[in-house]
């Protein structure tokens, strides 16, 4: 990673040593499919970061962490000039975790640990470790908040979630979809809820609000991130994003430039 603050290794009894470690990283910043043989937390005190497994994406404002469990290969990309903290979790905390991907909200304590476990190197033989169980403890409480954008298996799913990727503006409504791809207005709908676990509209709303996160933490105004985005007006967007994200647009910007 560029810009390093620091990374320390520490002995963890099992899996080799624990890393963890801060840098500042560029908007679009991009971390390549891989794997780790433990449990790894990536937090960004300042801007924004995707995390995509198999099972989806997540995204994660500075509000948030995400946690990925041990052997899940993953990627990552960052948005917004990052403050990305990383820290490793050995496998016997790992156990206090949940076995899936998540993205779980930062409390005060939360932040304050993860950011004095990757802002200096260890002074204190032990001390990794009694943060890292701190840290542990406090997710097994934490709210899990996913912003979880699954992906799906279906061809017929395949082809109308990809071109609302590559649009995620489009008007097209279910059965304007359904023509393109070959499959009734029902079909999807149902797919959209066997596959995913939510109806199209929340799903759409879901993948925008992922650009919109990406958008917002590069500067874009709260207008303009709208329009580029899919909704009609501002207000709509900002009931939308305050649903999802548990913030407003415009606080959320206010909160990045404080973090800078």
């Amino acid at each position: 990673m560029p810009k390093t603050r620091q990374s320390s290794p520490t002995p963890s009894g099992q899996d080799g040593p624990v890393l963890q470690g801060g840098a500042w990283l560029p908007h679009g910043y991009r971390l390549d499919p891989h794997s780790h043989n433990q449990g790894q937390l990536v937090y960004a005190a300042a801007g924004a970061l995707a995390t995509t497994t198999e099972r989806g994406t997540w995204v994660a404002p500075a509000s948030r962490v995400t946690w990925t469990p041990p052997r899940f290969a993953h990627s990552h990309r960052f948005y917004g000039e990052t403050d990305v903290r990383l820290v490793t979790v050995p496998l016997d905390l790992c156990e206090g975790l949940v076995d899936q991907p998540s993205v779980f909200a930062v409390s005060p304590l939360l932040r304050e640990a993860l950011l004095a476990l990757t802002d200096k190197p260890e002074r204190r033989p032990g001390a990794y470790r009694r943060l890292l169980a701190v840290i542990v403890d406090e997710l097994a409480d934490a709210a899990e908040q996913s912003l979880h954008l699954p992906e799906p298996r279906d061809d017929r799913l395949c082809a109308a979630t990809a071109l609302l990727h590559e649009d995620p503006a489009r008007p097209a409504t279910l059965a304007e979809l359904g023509r393109t791809v070959g499959a009734s207005e029902r079909t999807l709908s149902r797919l959209f809820h066997t596959e995913l676990g939510m109806s199209f509209h929340r799903w759409r709303t879901t993948l925008r609000i992922h650009h919109a996160l990406a958008h917002l933490t590069d500067g874009m105004s709260v207008t303009e991130t709208a329009v580029a985005c899919g909704w009609s007006n501002p207000s709509s967007f900002i009931d939308a994003f305050t649903e999802v994200v548990g913030q407003t647009p415009g606080r959320y910007q206010a909160g990045l430039r404080h973090s800078r």
